[in-house]
């Protein structure tokens, strides 16, 4: 068993429970655990030992909602000033032509974007199925996480309800459900590991209220419980969402996830935003995640979630990037900064602090995603999940006098090191397993292809144009 030696950090940054700091502190990691964190610790060598002079060292941000397959359809112009349904309809005509190359290089950049910001587990939603294309595209995403050493927790989407059955996406990217619940019985039993340190967890992920029937939520639920897997999907994330399930359904959103039977602590939600009291309190009493996408929900301008109403009646609350399309970036320290000035804006200034923030942004997303008895928290019996800033950057200059909200009120959003599992990820702010210039490369001409052949393929002629002015 390998093991590691951090020692002489400026600062260890906990998050435990008793908040606890160690200046001039130390970690040992036997494998992937935690074995000593403190000052003077009876360890002087290890198989690799890092000297942290200078450097302050934190628990690893933890990404509870993104689609990795968006990567490749940021910066499109059209789509830069759309509510949540236009965006949607407009992407799926881009969408319709991804394939199992785009997939896992998507994969590369974002899950790559994540890990030199600090975030060393990431959950991932992805549910858009091509006609045509191998059904075995979420696979190429676990390809991409393993490669890159990030501890990942993607979770098998779906979309049923096309508009020929009176739903959002067109018939072209979804899937009927017996395809859809055997795919995801396929993807749980080859690579689900329910191990405390485990690198890769599976989740059951319908999409939306407004891409599946109840009748699939319900047996997605049934499915997920069968083998003791987590549940999630998108709630309360617009008003028009609300209006679908009124209009179509005759109940609000969380009132058809309680008839279908997608309640309890086993799910969390993405969004959030649109829930009433009365819901956030069920919230609270079921154990129910949500998934906060600040960046995500003011460029959809969905509205922003009630996040005081949900951290007091004990809603587990976690923080995530959502879809790059949406966000036009991966990066979940960026995000931890944005959620601080956005509920500053919205709540308060004594609403939420930067170390509240970056709670959510660690314990919390932990908690949402249910492996907090291993991540979220550096001390002794957990993952050894981290990452490291250099304090004597020129940007923290001036600033160091809380090293607990540094990089979230100071400086540019990336980090030096990450560590995940006790194995170095990013050094010097580069990826250590990658060519990242090459991947980069390779990631633009396959976003270009898939992009060039939805042009090519569009009804929309004005949107064709525009694209061609942009890409040529």
């Amino acid at each position: 068993m390998k093991t590691m030696l951090i020692k002489n950090a400026r600062n260890i940054i906990t998050m435990n429970d008793k908040e606890e700091k160690f200046p001039g502190g130390s970690i040992y990691i036997e494998g992937q655990e935690i074995k000593a964190i403190g000052a003077d610790l009876p360890y002087e060598t290890a198989d690799t030992v890092i000297d942290a002079r200078g450097k302050i060292v934190y628990p690893g941000l933890i990404n509870t909602h993104h689609h990795l397959y968006q990567t490749f359809t940021r910066n499109i112009p059209f789509v830069q000033n759309c509510e949540l349904f236009d965006w949607l309809i407009t992407l799926y005509d881009i969408w319709r032509h991804l394939k199992p190359e785009d997939i896992y290089f998507s994969a590369m950049v974002g899950l790559g974007e994540l890990l030199k910001s600090g975030c060393t587990t990431a959950a991932d939603h992805f549910y858009v199925f091509p006609n045509g294309v191998s059904g075995e595209l979420i696979d190429e995403e676990i390809k991409a996480a393993q490669e890159l050493g990030i501890r990942f927790f993607p979770t098998r989407g779906s979309m049923s309800l096309g508009k020929s059955k009176g739903g959002l996406p067109p018939d072209e990217v979804v899937q009927t459900e017996d395809t859809i619940l055997k795919d995801t019985m396929r993807v749980i039993e080859q690579y689900h590991d329910s191990s405390r340190f485990s690198m890769l967890r599976v989740g059951v992920a319908p999409c939306s209220p407004f891409s599946v029937s109840p009748d699939l939520l319900k047996e997605s639920a049934a499915l997920a419980r069968s083998y003791g897997v987590r549940m999630h999907t998108h709630l309360a994330e617009t008003r028009d969402e609300e209006e679908y399930c009124v209009e179509k359904l005759a109940m609000r959103p969380l009132d058809l996830m309680e008839s279908t039977g997608w309640v309890g602590d086993d799910v969390w939600y993405a969004h959030g935003i649109w829930f009433n009291d009365d819901e956030i309190v069920k919230l609270g009493s079921c154990g129910c995640g949500v998934a906060h996408c600040p960046s995500s929900n003011m460029k959809m301008k969905s509205g922003t979630m009630p996040i005081m109403k949900m951290l007091q009646s004990n809603v587990k609350v976690g923080l995530g990037v959502d879809g790059s399309a949406s966000n036009d970036s991966s990066n979940l320290l960026m995000e931890t900064k944005v959620m601080n000035l956005l509920h500053n804006l919205q709540h308060g200034t004594k609403a939420l602090s930067a170390e509240d923030c970056l709670a959510v942004a660690t314990n919390g997303s932990a908690k949402v995603l249910g492996w907090d008895d291993a991540i979220g928290s550096l001390e002794v019996g957990k993952a050894a999940d981290m990452f490291f800033i250099d304090s004597n950057r020129l940007e923290f200059a001036g600033a160091l006098f809380d090293d607990v909200s540094l990089p979230i009120l100071t400086g540019t959003p990336q980090v030096d090191m990450t560590i995940v599992g006790g194995k170095v990820a990013v050094k010097d702010g580069q990826l250590v397993t990658i060519d990242e210039q090459l991947i980069a490369r390779q990631a633009q001409a396959s976003a270009s292809r898939m992009v060039e052949t939805a042009m090519k393929h569009s009804k929309i002629n004005y949107r064709k144009s525009r694209i061609k002015r942009n890409f040529n």
